[in-house]
């Protein structure tokens, strides 16, 4: 994976985040260059619970003001948008007992591919489906973790203008692979997000079937500007730019357990 380089795009796609994480939270909290979004109806999702940094902030400040701000959960999760401002508060951070990683932002940049044949499903239809992958995931937590893993998506459904849960289905009428699709059609933008094959079928081109159908979407809905994030330490960027992505940038995380 080459290095993220500038795209002008970026400071668009770096918009729709921050209004992404204020529209899906339950509450929100300010704090110098960024805020918290917060939602106690699922305490264990750090999808859900967590602070962004969109601009200047005081470094040395930040471990005291996440502190006050999610001190009521058993963990701390931050992502910074900027570089530089990152750079400034890794130190501060990792002093504080924070772990480092990142994300990349990859943007389409390949043809448009044909419709891939995965459906447009309600988050009902994805609930046993996507309990099943996390417990493959996680599986000593407790039972109330997975419950809130699952059912934060309908939180999902007031984070952008258009939101579309999609799915490929085997022969047999099991899903095998998911993904969410958020559309802003005025702004031209769609994000892809989520994208999960099951176990039991992977490697049998359903995620791709998933993919092709939410970028085909997002091109027809007229979202010129179409991406995705990914893991900067797992194997997926690689798969994903070999479909059509390519890195802009890298959202910085810092977590604490």
């Amino acid at each position: 994976m080459t290095s993220p380089t500038h795209d002008p795009e970026l400071p668009r796609v770096h918009r729709f985040l921050i209004d992404f994480h204020r529209r899906q939270a339950g509450r929100t909290a300010d704090f110098p260059g960024g805020f918290a979004a917060l939602d106690d109806a699922y305490a264990h999702s750090r999808g859900n619970n967590h602070a962004l940094v969109t601009g200047p902030t005081d470094p040395e400040a930040l471990p005291r003001r996440l502190d006050a701000l999610l001190g009521h959960l058993p963990f701390r999760l931050l992502y910074v948008l900027d570089g530089e401002v990152a750079a400034a508060c890794r130190g501060p951070l990792e002093r504080a007992g924070y772990t480092t990683g990142g994300t990349y932002v990859m943007r389409h940049t390949g043809p448009v591919p044909a419709h891939g044949g995965a459906r447009t499903v309600e988050a009902e239809a994805l609930r046993g489906p996507v309990g099943t992958s996390w417990r493959g995931f996680l599986p000593d937590v407790p039972d109330e973790v997975i419950r809130h893993l699952v059912e934060r998506r309908a939180a999902r459904l007031r984070a952008a203008d258009e939101v579309r849960f999609l799915a490929s289905y085997t022969e047999d009428g099991e899903i095998a692979a998911w993904a969410d699709l958020y559309l802003d059609r005025e702004a031209g933008i769609g994000q892809v997000e989520d994208l999960v094959a099951a176990r039991a079928h992977r490697g049998k081109g359903h995620a791709g079937r998933v993919l092709d159908t939410a970028l085909h979407l997002a091109a027809e809905a007229g979202c010129g500007l179409r991406f995705l994030t990914a893991d900067t330490a797992d194997w997926p960027h690689t798969w994903y730019a070999r479909r059509g992505f390519t890195p802009v940038s890298t959202v910085h995380v810092f977590e604490r357990a």
